[in-house]
């Protein structure tokens, strides 16, 4: 079974920095693409980055890129996104995402299974 339980929301101000995890279990990351996607009221799901090894790739959204990190460890199975320099418009719902395949995807139809979610609110 799939599963993915995301943490390390919060509320921060401008300019600061959080780092969200994911705990994955019942996938590889060698195999698998792994996705952060973010979400705010009225708006669509918004992929922010994503790693697939079979792809060869690692993306980033332009809004995002330069200031967050994806990065995995997977002796503990777990995806990280660390987030630097965060700005008022990083204000939103982050999840943690996985499909099995070697193609990349940013559109959020495309993955099967989600994590719960994790509030992010940047304070200006």
């Amino acid at each position: 079974e799939v599963k993915l339980v995301e943490s390390g929301g919060g509320l921060v101000q401008a300019g600061g920095s959080l780092r969200l995890s994911c705990a994955t279990s019942g996938f590889s990351f060698d195999a698998w693409e792994i996705g952060w996607f973010r979400q705010v009221p009225g708006k669509k799901r918004e992929n922010i980055s994503r790693i697939n090894r079979r792809a060869g790739a690692t993306t980033y959204a332009d809004s995002v890129k330069g200031r967050f990190t994806i990065s995995t460890d997977d002796a503990k199975n777990m995806v990280f996104l660390q987030m630097n320099n965060l700005a008022p418009e990083d204000t939103a719902v982050y999840y943690c995402a996985a499909r099995g395949t070697k193609y990349t995807s940013s559109w959020y139809r495309d993955y099967d299974h989600w994590g719960q979610g994790t509030q992010v609110t940047v304070s200006s």
